[in-house]
């Protein structure tokens, strides 16, 4: 019965909840000779501390979800009906996926065939892309040229700047945009034009507003349904989150 004492004290203590167990009404020797039994417990039982990392983490991770659904909740029409960012695949899709990309960001760029092959795959997938430069001039450049494109010339030509940019490695200027536009038939002067109107300052600031507010950091990053995915998932992941949003909704 002695031997069973200090791990029958520490999980009662455990189980307790919080200041229910009060140290400081033992006296200094008995907190010691507590503190001191719970300390040898653990060094005998170190899966103990594992396993309430494990609980922690899917407390935590729980509690992250339902944040992240409440600032969906919140921020919706910025995200699905801000009247300016480029949207397709299927318009009346039930399931609607935005992106925030860079087109500097390699994972970004790792991201976009399988995200194309699967709203194509889908069938019933909406796909908003917003333009979320943040690793330096270039990528403003790049966002800069997709979004005068837009304003310019409309979606479809956006689309097929989107799709190039996504893939370019070099630099975004003067010479560049207008072979570019030119290798897709577009009209480079046109875009040129467009690409410090103050419709783009205020496309680019109210998108950064909206990642602040989401509490995005980094590229990619997607709103699926209601859940917000940090970082690039695999196509498989991708498919699986779609599949949950279309259950859930």
């Amino acid at each position: 019965m002695k031997a069973l004492f200090p791990a029958a004290l520490l999980a009662a203590g455990l189980a307790l909840p919080a200041g229910a167990l009060d140290l400081t009404s033992m006296s200094a020797a008995e907190r010691a000779a507590f503190r001191a039994e719970v300390r040898a417990y653990l060094m005998e039982n170190p899966e103990v501390i594992m396993e309430a990392v494990a609980v922690l983490e899917e407390r935590q991770q729980a509690q992250q979800t339902a944040d992240d659904v409440e600032l969906v909740m919140a921020n919706a029409a910025d995200l699905f009906d801000d009247g300016a960012s480029w949207g397709g695949g299927n318009l009346d899709g039930d399931v609607t996926i935005v992106e925030f990309v860079d087109y500097r960001c390699s994972y970004c760029r790792k991201a976009f065939p399988e995200v194309s092959q699967l709203v194509s795959d889908d069938g019933n997938i909406r796909l908003i892309l917003k333009e979320f430069p943040i690793l330096g001039e270039q990528s403003v450049a790049s966002s800069r040229m997709a979004l005068a494109t837009k304003l310019a010339l409309g979606d479809d030509a956006y689309k097929q700047v989107h799709d190039s940019l996504i893939a370019f490695r070099g630099e975004v200027n003067d010479i560049s945009v207008r072979a570019l536009a030119a290798e897709l038939d577009l009209d480079g002067d046109a875009i040129l034009a467009k690409m410090n109107a103050p419709e783009i300052d205020a496309v680019l600031a109210e998108t950064r507003a909206l990642a602040q507010r989401l509490q995005i950091s980094g590229t990619p990053t997607f709103v699926v349904g209601d859940q917000l995915l940090r970082g690039y998932l695999p196509y498989a992941g991708m498919q699986q989150v779609v599949e949950e949003a279309r259950e859930d909704g």
